[in-house]
């Protein structure tokens, strides 16, 4: 153990002892040194500390042994600083790129020649950049083709080939009719192909007509297409793409442009706005470009069972029953009513995005609408609204005026209710069901031109007037009285004869449908159907009276007009057990609907002149519901081309208005 020197202390000459002073640390350094340079070093082992001075001060402890410690920690923390600071350098080294990954490096992310060369070679022109920086006019001038060897003149054609590095592909513009029409390929062996329809059940709804059986491989696939595409339509998202729903741009005619653009695709002014608000609505909805139709072919449907789908519901559940529907003559527009004292006027389009739109309304304030009808005339563009009320409404949907008609002169008192109406076929009258039962009943007739009273019906029935039904020439009325028996009235020379309904219990509901082929006798109508309270439904056939009566040139005039008057039905229906409420037909008579609204899915379709219901239709998962309004529409011509024969809708007290599509 090295010696101790004693020194004296400040204060109450005290000693301390210091270990001597001795030059061990140099002498460790250089063994050190000499044995592990290399890792002592490295970690920075020993370094020479200096000597601590004498402390100014007292403290806990002496000053050699405070200054050792101080100095032993100042060079463990410099150790250890050392160390972390050599980890942090170590990094590993990195290699220069070579050629191939250079080359990788250009292809993926381009360089500024690549792209200059890119922005230089750019161009419109598909063919630009295929086949060299120059055109073929210019190349065919400029190339030299006597010096290139021969393996490059000539190729085989092996697919397409991928672009060079750098190239710029030029996105399609657009697609021409031809290329979108024309299949992606073509099989020669469809042409020799031949499918028979009607000896498979399940291809029969592929057919057009009755006959029709055998086809081709192309129609047969046209077929099935059209079928898919009916059953599930283009998804909304994929109509937005296609811009097939969007409507057309309105812009205004320049001088420099044609004037033979369509009114839908002008722009109109600000008063024209405020006077048309809903001619230009419809306008741009864009179902009144249309001013004729052509005859659809006619088709026959068979007995037993019938081709009926269901299409997407006009109205959901509302604040009330819809008690009124009715289809414009001409366009696709379907008019609903009920006691909320709301008229809703639907554009009839089942296909997505936007299913039978709402294209307006009208709220007229305490008046529960009970019959509303547009005008039968595909030129005339009112529409009439009656309730319980002493007056009716009219309005024009193309200048947007509402005129209200408050009472028949000389026959207020006759006429105290205007909620039951009808207008002719011919668009020419309008029959008012009259209040009064004095005699039996009363119907006033208007001219629907001026809104004047034009003349009167009085029938003898015990209970007054049940229902009545214009013939289809307009030129007269079937009336039918509670009591059974039916009123033939012309405009013309009045009433022409009466008949009684067999077995009448309380007539309730009228209709005539169909052709009778004999033009001026009672309208022409073939087929008269008569409801009761009891749910039978008469049906009689017009033709077998004028085989037997109507051809006799020298009928007596008091023989009753040619009618019997105690005919026989074709057939009485007893499908329905509760009162009779609607009697609709189709516009060419083959289909009848009977309905009653005192039961759930009470309806019935009978098919003509088999006088036979249809034994599918309704199921008992058929939503019906309470029956209160049902209407005959027509399908549009691509539609009847394609084997559409009527659309059905029905509402009921939920306020629901569904529709179903026939097909033959």
């Amino acid at each position: 153990m090295a010696p101790v020197a004693a020194i004296p202390h400040k204060s109450g000459g005290h000693q301390r002892f210091l270990p001597e002073k001795t030059n061990d640390v140099a002498r460790y350094q250089a063994e050190l040194e000499a044995g592990d340079a290399g890792s002592d070093r490295e970690a920075g082992a020993l370094q020479p500390v200096k000597e601590a001075e004498e402390a100014n001060f007292e403290v806990f402890g002496t000053d050699e042994e405070d200054g050792n410690g101080g100095a032993q920690s100042e060079a463990s923390d410099a150790e250890s600083m050392d160390i972390q600071l050599e980890q942090q350098k170590k990094e590993k080294p990195v290699l220069p790129k070579d050629a191939e990954e250079e080359e990788l490096e250009r292809i993926i992310f381009g360089d500024s020649e690549g792209f200059r060369q890119g922005l230089d070679l750019f161009s419109l022109d598909r063919t630009t950049g295929t086949y060299g920086e120059t055109s073929d006019e210019s190349g065919a001038e400029e190339a030299d083709l006597d010096n290139v060897a021969d393996q490059d003149l000539f190729f085989f054609d092996a697919g397409p080939v991928a672009a060079p590095a750098g190239a710029v592909a030029v996105a399609k513009t657009g697609k021409s009719d031809d290329e979108d029409d024309k299949p992606a390929w073509e099989d020669s062996d469809d042409e020799r192909l031949v499918i028979s329809l009607a000896s498979v059940p399940q291809l029969k709804k592929l057919r057009e007509t009755a006959e029709d059986d055998t086809v081709n491989g192309k129609e047969y696939a046209r077929r099935l297409r059209k079928q898919y595409e009916r059953l599930c339509p283009t998804p909304g998202w994929a109509v937005r793409a296609t811009s097939k729903a969007n409507k057309k741009r309105r812009r205004t005619i320049d001088d420099g442009e044609s004037g033979e653009a369509s009114a839908s695709d002008m722009d109109v002014d600000e008063d024209d706005l405020s006077t048309q608000p809903l001619a230009r609505l419809l306008k741009d909805a864009d179902i009144l470009s249309r001013t004729s139709r052509s005859a659809a072919k006619r088709r026959k449907l068979q007995a037993g069972t019938i081709d009926i789908q269901r299409l997407k519901d006009v109205a959901k559940a509302g604040p009330s029953a819809i008690t009124s529907l009715s289809f414009h003559p001409a366009y696709p527009l379907l008019l609903s009513s009920g006691p909320s004292s709301t008229l809703y006027l639907h554009h009839v389009d089942p296909n997505p995005p936007n299913p039978n739109p709402l294209l307006t309304s009208l709220h007229i304030k305490r008046t529960p609408l009970v019959t509303t009808a547009f005008h039968p005339s595909p030129s005339d563009s009112r529409i009439f609204l009656s309730a319980r009320r002493r007056y009716f409404h009219v309005w024009n949907i193309a200048t947007g005026k509402v005129e209200k008609i408050s009472r028949v002169y000389g026959h207020q008192h006759e006429q105290r209710t205007m909620e039951y109406f009808s207008l002719s076929p011919d668009g020419r009258y309008m029959a008012l069901r009259g209040s009064s039962r004095k005699g039996g009943g009363v119907i006033n007739i208007l001219d629907t031109r001026t809104l004047q009273w034009a003349t009167q019906v009085r029938v003898e029935s015990r209970g007054g007037v049940a229902d009545f039904a214009w013939w289809s020439d307009g030129s007269g009325l079937s009336i039918a009285g509670k009591n059974g028996e039916v009123t033939e009235w012309s405009v013309e020379e009045g009433v022409i004869g009466r008949w009684t309904d067999e077995g009448a219990v309380g007539t309730t509901v009228i209709a005539l449908g169909g052709n009778s082929g004999r033009e001026g006798w009672l309208g022409g109508d073939r087929w008269v159907a008569v409801g009761s309270s009891s749910g039978v439904v008469n049906v009689y056939d017009r033709r077998a009276w004028s085989e037997n009566d109507a051809s006799d040139k020298h009928a007596k005039p008091d023989s009753n007009g040619c009618i019997p008057k105690a005919p026989k039905p074709l057939r009485a229906l007893q499908n329905l057990t509760t009162p009779v409420s609607h009697l609709e037909f189709t516009a060419d008579g083959q289909v009848l609907a009977m309905a009653s609204r005192w039961k759930n899915n009470a309806m019935r379709l009978v098919h003509l002149p088999s006088a036979t219901v249809f034994k599918n239709w309704p199921t008992e998962k058929t939503p019906l519901g309470r029956i209160t309004a049902v209407a005959w529409g027509r399908p549009s011509e691509e539609e009847e081309r394609e084997g559409s024969l009527a659309q059905l809708a029905v509402a009921n007290e939920a306020g629901h208005v569904r529709m179903w599509e026939i097909r033959a």
